[in-house]
């Protein structure tokens, strides 16, 4: 399935400081799914996520868009942000357009989200890289400390991300290409917003709400958007 694409502008504000805060987070590689429930083509690719967001060392996302909406079914966790992130994806590297269900891993490898071994090859060359940045979390009282440094440091500022996800939900399709379904989603983006941008030199120092029951994520991504540097998850 595809779609046209159109640019997206996300706002910025500068967050750094002198010093960082160690916590019980889990780092990993970032694999995102761009999914919709009225998709028939992507029921493989969720059942998929789920053996993903298992699996030591990676933090599966599934950012569940709107655009098939129009077939007869509207995705319970369809966001027209999801839409607009996987926009600006396919607009980074000159593409005009989209699809489901479609994983992005690590911010730059584009797999066919129903391809397993594409997705666990695009995975396996990210965990080969020795990381550049350390990146610590840790949650207290409805917030998160974010802290992280750069060895060595960045050629280019990050942005910093925090995503917020439910661990699991199930839902029954009536309608559209997978009327009389019922699914098991896993890890659905709730919540992906910008903090700010830091610049990969001086020591990060940020915190941010977190409030609610729900998973955290914390993503340093480039410009692009592009290629993820650093994440790790709090649950």
């Amino acid at each position: 399935m595809k779609r046209q694409v159109v640019s997206a502008v996300f706002g910025l504000v500068v967050a750094c400081g002198p010093v960082f805060a160690e916590g019980p987070a889990t780092p990993g590689i970032v694999v995102e799914l761009y999914t919709s429930q009225g998709c028939s083509s992507c029921p493989p690719a969720d059942e998929y996520l789920k053996r993903l967001a298992e699996t030591p060392g990676v933090i599966a996302l599934a950012l569940h868009v709107d655009y098939w909406d129009y077939i007869g079914w509207t995705d319970k966790f369809g966001n027209p942000r999801n839409t607009a992130r996987q926009k600006a994806y396919a607009h980074a590297v000159g593409s005009n357009t989209i699809y489901t269900p479609q994983m992005i891993v690590g911010g730059v490898d584009r797999v066919e989200g129903s391809d397993p071994a594409m997705v666990e090859a695009a995975i396996r060359r990210h965990q080969s890289s020795a990381p550049t940045v350390e990146l610590h979390l840790t949650r207290k009282a409805g917030q998160v400390v974010i802290g992280a440094e750069a060895s060595p440091l960045l050629s280019a500022p990050v942005h910093v991300q925090m995503v917020r996800y439910h661990p699991l939900a199930k839902v029954q399709i009536e309608n559209g290409e997978n009327a009389g379904r019922t699914m098991d989603y896993a890890n659905i983006v709730t919540a992906w917003s910008v903090l700010g941008e830091w610049d990969g030199k001086s020591n990060l120092n940020l915190t941010a709400a977190a409030e609610g029951e729900d998973a955290v994520v914390v993503i340093l991504q480039a410009e692009g958007p592009g290629e993820i540097v650093a994440a790790s998850s709090l649950k």
